[in-house]
């Protein structure tokens, strides 16, 4: 059903291009014609090629519509260039004859009329051979034969008479059948595929540069916002004990003497206190790609950061071990943001961690049995971990309702 429904689009594609590929050409060949032998004559000739433009504009547009619809491509409308803010009148009416786009519309309206007949000419005589063939058993009783007459079957030898022509247009029939789908996607993609590439490659070109600049800016952002952080727990929680603990070294250095009991209790606090130091060191240096990641990988890595959670952890890691170091880094934060997140607010009893390679993307899912309610929200751990991830080409997905449970994916491009 498939494979007819794919035909009847292909071949309702071609045979409706010649119908759109005619007046296209026919009408810019005339504009271009008339814009140029006019131009001489002040505004006329530059005011039929503005109008040339916009009827390519037109047919480019739906044609478009066309790929969209029935060869099921990608086809995205262009930004066409738009006159400046506050120019004249003149320089925005000749806006059109600036943009690039628009002389690529042209020029489809002129090559689409030979790939456009090319391709209805191939798919009508198919269809005709086709259909022909397999129904000459009927109406070749219409047909006067003479004894002069020779047919097919006679001229290659088969045979004289209805029945071997019969049968020689019936097998001509079914192997135009069986090729029919072939040969009509063939000429549907050469006359797609070049309006594609005429109509369409240009802004995809320019999404997908914006799309990289937009990730840059992502990832500037997401670094900036892992610094201030950093340096905002580094202040609020090591640097604080720390501090603490010089204080309560020098208070037990005075009391050594007089009160040495009360030394050892204060000695007693400051160990606690480096203990709890080295903790939050430890904490925060999972927000900092560890040695372990670049000289071991990243499996290696992961298990060794679920080894010092405070609830147990499951590690499962189905990737080829010479991953772009990019993605590695990515998956690393992405699992130390994702296991912070629970100890700090899930109250979770158990957590896993996969990591997946699939169809060119890395693909890491977290799942925890806590209380849920987790949410992307601005400003926060998960946001920033979002503007990271959008910086490597990777998207983030929380699934987390009210009373659990909770499963953060994430993606990242390996190419």
């Amino acid at each position: 059903m498939n494979l007819l429904r794919r035909l009847l689009l292909d071949s309702g594609y071609v045979l409706s291009a010649a119908f759109l590929a005619v007046p296209a050409f026919s009408l810019v060949v005339t504009g271009l014609a008339a814009g140029v032998a006019t131009f001489v004559v002040a505004g006329l000739g530059l005011a039929i090629l503005v109008g040339t433009a916009y009827v390519a504009r037109g047919f480019a547009t739906v044609e478009r519509i066309r790929l969209r619809s029935m060869l099921e491509v990608s086809a995205p409308q262009p930004a066409y260039l738009r006159a400046e803010q506050g120019a004249g009148r003149i320089r925005a009416f000749l806006t059109p004859l600036r943009d690039v786009q628009t002389w690529l519309d042209v020029l489809w309206c002129l090559v689409g009329f030979v790939t456009g007949i090319f391709a209805f000419a191939v798919t009508v005589g198919w269809w005709a051979l086709t259909l022909g063939g397999l129904t000459y058993w009927f109406w070749q009783r219409y047909i006067t034969f003479d004894s002069e007459s020779k047919g097919l079957a006679e001229i290659l030898g088969f045979g004289e008479g209805r029945t071997p022509e019969s049968l020689l247009n019936l097998a001509i029939g079914v192997v135009a059948l069986f090729t029919l789908p072939v040969v009509v996607r063939m000429v549907a993609a050469l006359h797609g595929g070049v309006a594609r590439v005429m109509l369409c490659s240009r802004v995809e070109l320019l999404g997908r540069m914006g799309r990289i600049e937009a990730s840059r800016e992502s990832a500037h952002r997401a670094e900036a916002h892992s610094l201030r952080r950093l340096e905002r727990d580094i202040h609020d929680g090591p640097q604080q004990r720390l501090i603490r603990l010089g204080m309560d070294l020098g208070r037990a250095k005075r009391q050594l003497a007089d009160d040495p009991a009360t030394a050892a209790a204060t000695l007693d606090s400051a160990v606690a206190q480096t203990r709890e130091a080295v903790e939050e060191l430890r904490a925060l240096s999972r927000g900092i790609a560890p040695p372990l990641l670049v000289d071991r990988g990243l499996a290696a890595a992961l298990r060794d950061m679920a080894s010092g959670q405070e609830i147990p952890v499951d590690v499962v890691v189905e990737a080829p071990e010479d991953l772009p170091l990019p993605a590695q880094t990515a998956a690393y934060f992405v699992v130390a943001e994702a296991l912070t997140n629970i100890a700090r607010h899930s109250r979770a009893a158990r957590a896993q961690v996969g990591v997946h390679a699939l169809d060119g993307r890395l693909v890491i899912t977290i799942d925890d049995d806590g209380r849920g309610g987790a949410r992307v929200t601005t400003g926060r751990g998960l946001d920033g971990l979002r503007e990271r991830l959008a910086g490597v080409d990777g998207t983030l997905t929380v699934s987390s309702p009210d009373g659990g449970p909770t499963r953060l994916r994430a993606e990242v491009a390996l190419g």
